[in-house]
């Protein structure tokens, strides 16, 4: 079966979030939905929730959505005229304030941001287009040379390269997201800028079980603490336009793969992002790099690949859902991606669910089945066999939408809602049924079934059965 793996993620904007357009985002390939909380209001968002869970229902497809914080972007204030002009070699003053009247003043309204300067730190200005070298660093102000000259405008953001700055990854706005996007029922919350692990251990504690947490990697210092963020967190995203800023541009395809690799170890999902078909915010095609570049991604075992611009603002947002369909796929039918995809040597399979999903895994090579049955509660066995990479289709059987829609970002996995069920015969039988009539397994092929027992008991996964196909009409 032509079944993609990797899955693909689509921010949502004005481009998409009319009702129709979010249903040919979806029917057209988008798994994920991501919700960008940097833009629009709260009540906004939560309406787009509202409609995606419609559009789910009206084709029986679970859709896992990202609520997206803003997080502390540290931005320059408001200025006295349009732009502030920054030649090489000038000079000019980072002040304390939210806006200034004066001609070579940048006001920063972030008191942080000063804490963390030092005489020849860089700074870097809109995305990395502008810099310049402190030169002197007084109380609520710094002298700045400008390295890279350029205009700098009103509320571009500002990056200070390997500081970590003394800050909260939750601002005030972000709480109040936090609380509208768990409300709406997203399935996964992303943290942004993340810093250290601390970060994670705070919106945790306020996201209260209701979702799952996802850690933006887009900070030098969230590189430096990677396993223990991976640890605490449920998935991550390789946010490459800060991260690019952060760290020198040669070293961000290397830190990716090492990213990768740590989530790919820990069985976390793992979601590659930022300009992966950016040309495509106005052509139609893509340019021949960024074809590769998401090959790339997909050749590295990725569980999904984002478009932000593309398909929020963008001219084509259905093409680029398209085309990243097709670069997918054609990777996908490479023989040498299956030669190197297999599971990376360093995976510590303790715990039952880790060792059912290698178990399992193994069966179906040797025994030719036609597919893999997680039968789970929470996703956590669905996540287990997605780590595993197994050529056969991965199919999340759950009496649960929300666990359904979580695993719909794993690699792999398609997920499908069943009645409820009282016994393990029970899950045998709706299983049968399902390989019969679905068309999600290879017919006439056995089927390894993944299980816990007793059955309803979540965080259980203690049963491997081959379960017989059920007989061709």
């Amino acid at each position: 079966m032509d079944r993609r793996r990797c899955k693909i993620v689509a921010t949502v904007g004005p481009a998409s979030e009319a009702p129709e357009r979010l249903r040919q985002l979806i029917d057209g390939g988008a798994d994920v939905v991501r919700l960008n909380f940097s833009h629009g209001k709260g009540s906004d968002h939560a309406e787009i929730v509202v409609r995606i869970r419609k559009i789910e229902d009206l084709l029986q497809k679970p859709v896992a959505i990202i609520g997206d914080l803003q997080g502390p972007k540290v931005r320059v204030g408001e200025l006295a005229a349009e732009s502030l002009a920054l030649a090489y070699g000038g000079e000019f003053t980072l002040k304390l304030a939210d806006s200034s009247d004066a001609p070579d003043v940048a006001p920063v309204p972030h008191p942080e941001f000063f804490n963390a300067l030092t005489p020849g730190a860089e700074v870097k200005f809109d995305d990395g287009m502008i810099s310049a070298t402190i030169v002197s660093v007084g109380k609520g102000e710094a002298r700045a040379k400008v390295t890279a000259p350029g205009a700098l405008k009103p509320r571009k953001g500002i990056n200070l390269p390997g500081a970590e700055l003394p800050i909260s990854a939750l601002t005030d706005k972000d709480k109040q997201d936090l609380e509208v996007a768990a409300e709406a029922g997203v399935d996964y919350i992303a943290l942004s800028f993340v810093q250290r692990p601390a970060d994670l251990d705070e919106a945790r504690a306020r996201i209260a079980g209701r979702t799952r947490l996802l850690a933006k990697i887009e900070k030098r210092s969230a590189v430096e603490h990677l396993d223990a963020i991976v640890a605490r967190s449920d998935a991550v995203m390789v946010a490459r336009g800060d991260l690019g800023v952060e760290i020198p541009f040669e070293e961000v395809p290397i830190v990716q793969r090492r990213i990768v690799r740590a989530c790919r170890e820990a069985g976390k999902p793992v979601i590659v992002a930022t300009h992966m078909l950016q040309s495509m915010v106005e052509s139609s095609t893509p340019t021949r790099a960024e074809a590769s570049d998401v090959a790339t991604a997909v050749y590295l075992g990725v569980d999904a690949v984002m478009l932000s611009a593309e398909t929020a603002v963008g001219r084509h947002p259905m093409s680029a859902i398209a085309i990243m369909d097709r670069v997918i796929r054609a990777v996908e039918r490479d023989e040498d991606y299956w030669l190197h995809l297999p599971p990376i040597l360093a995976i510590d399979r303790k715990g039952e669910a880790a060792a059912i999903a290698a178990a399992a895994t193994e069966a179906c090579r040797s025994h030719d089945c036609g597919g893999l049955a997680a039968f789970t509660q929470s996703g956590a066995t669905a996540f287990a066999l997605a780590r595993e990479r197994p050529r056969e289709n991965i199919i999340a059987v759950t009496t649960s939408a929300r666990a359904a829609r979580a695993a719909t970002l794993c690699w792999g996995v398609s997920a499908v809602v069943m009645a409820e069920v009282s016994s393990f015969e029970d899950v045998m039988a709706q299983t049968r049924q399902l390989a019969a009539s679905s068309g999600l397994f290879d017919r006439g092929e056995p089927i390894a079934l993944v299980a816990g027992l007793p059955i309803g008991t979540k965080g259980r996964t203690n049963v491997l059965h081959l379960l017989d196909p059920p007989p061709d009409d």
